[in-house]
């Protein structure tokens, strides 16, 4: 796409409220402005921010942790861009030091290279919960150490998270990390809710794929899920793939948090956009039945989902309007990893990073800063 454009739609929604027949001017990437066009110059479907997905493991292919490269990134990017992704966190899950270093030194040169879609870094551990690990190798987690502690203050990876678990890191190093500049989110935990209140006060700003892998709500020991659901502050991400989360847990999350406090996340694997049916995943292998991922032992690994399936689930299972959906899958995401100056909305001045979506929800085409990427295969 050459420096100035114009897209003429029938529908968009700017991030906080829609416009029917809507010129979309593009200027350098950024959006110029958006008016009133002639209802017969329009092209079909409905064109809304583009997608942030905090949680994004693999894709096409590729498994982050395997493959630790540029070309990885690249082609992780482009799965899930067919599905309205246009800004990312590629995420390491606990592994050996090296594994990590090389994955952000692969986010540091997509960033120097300016690589679509990449935002920052995700590490989902290592410094987590034994009990609580899922499918992420016991072998590998461990304290914090000034080793790991120097990447994540590493500036030239943009966008930096961490998702830990609050028992094995103390509040003082939360606050380190946060006054780094380094988001942190708690998981993979069996904390107790005071440890848990401990950690936000320190900096934690948000819990990694609410429910799973977190010590749960009971009457006397609200745990992680009870704190996360109580606290007004902090951000949840949710997994909407069906299998993750009972919809009824969905909507008590929805009931409990303030508006703009739940993400879409995918928590996706390498076959998204792909056929594949397993994976090689450290010493063992993923098995894909459905649109369910998991280990030998039988346990979620990750899923499939791409964030237009998880805004469909959310209007059709959820009965969530729309908008608010969408929010949940742009804005929120962008305000949570603070980017929302930028991000997260087609208001003028924003990155021009945009999804058109059928009547279906599907994604017919997406743009990164004004340029079109890959569409989905008829």
């Amino acid at each position: 796409m050459s420096s100035t454009a114009e897209l003429r739609v029938a529908q968009l929604f700017d991030g906080e409220q829609w416009h029917r027949n809507a010129a979309v001017q593009l200027e350098q990437g950024r959006i110029h402005s958006i008016t009133p066009c002639d209802p017969g110059t329009v092209d079909s479907g409905t064109l809304v921010p583009g997608f942030i997905d905090v949680q994004v493991n693999g894709g096409g292919g590729a498994l982050l942790n395997t493959a630790p490269t540029l070309s990885s990134l690249s082609t992780i990017f482009n799965a899930h861009t067919q599905f309205g992704t246009t800004a990312m966190l590629p995420t390491v899950i606990t592994d050996n030091l090296d594994t990590m270093q090389q994955a952000a030194d692969a986010v540091a040169a997509a960033l120097k290279e300016q690589l679509p879609g990449i935002v920052g870094i995700h590490f989902e551990g290592p410094h987590l919960s034994v009990p609580k690990k899922g499918v992420h190798p016991a072998h590998h987690i461990r304290p914090l150490s000034a080793d790991e502690l120097a990447l994540y203050q590493r500036q030239d990876i943009g966008i930096r998270m961490v998702t830990v678990a609050p028992e094995t890191i103390a509040p003082e190093q939360i606050r380190q990390l946060a006054d780094a500049g380094v988001i942190v989110f708690l998981g993979h935990s069996n904390a107790d809710a005071a440890t848990v209140q401990a950690a936000l006060a320190a900096g934690a700003t948000g819990f990694t794929h609410l429910y799973n892998a977190m010590s749960p709500l009971t009457s006397r020991e609200p745990g992680m899920v009870g704190v996360a659901l109580a606290d007004r502050s902090s951000w949840c991400g949710i997994i909407l793939d069906g299998y993750h989360m009972d919809p009824v847990a969905a909507q008590v999350a929805l009931a409990a948090k303030p508006k703009g406090k739940l993400l879409l996340v995918t928590d996706a694997m390498s076959p998204v956009g792909t056929t594949d049916t397993e994976f090689a995943f450290f010493e063992g292998k993923v098995m894909r039945q459905g649109n369910k991922l998991t280990n030998e032992a039988g346990s979620l690994a990750g899923s499939v989902l791409d964030m237009a399936a998880a805004v469909r689930y959310a209007v059709q299972v959820l009965q969530l309007e729309l908008g608010e959906a969408l929010r949940m899958a742009s804005l929120y995401p962008a305000q949570a990893i603070g980017c929302a100056d930028k991000r997260g909305k087609l208001l003028p001045g924003f990155w021009a990073d945009m999804v058109l979506l059928d009547d279906q929800l599907n994604c017919q085409q997406s743009w990164w800063q004004g340029q079109p990427q890959l569409s989905v295969s008829a």
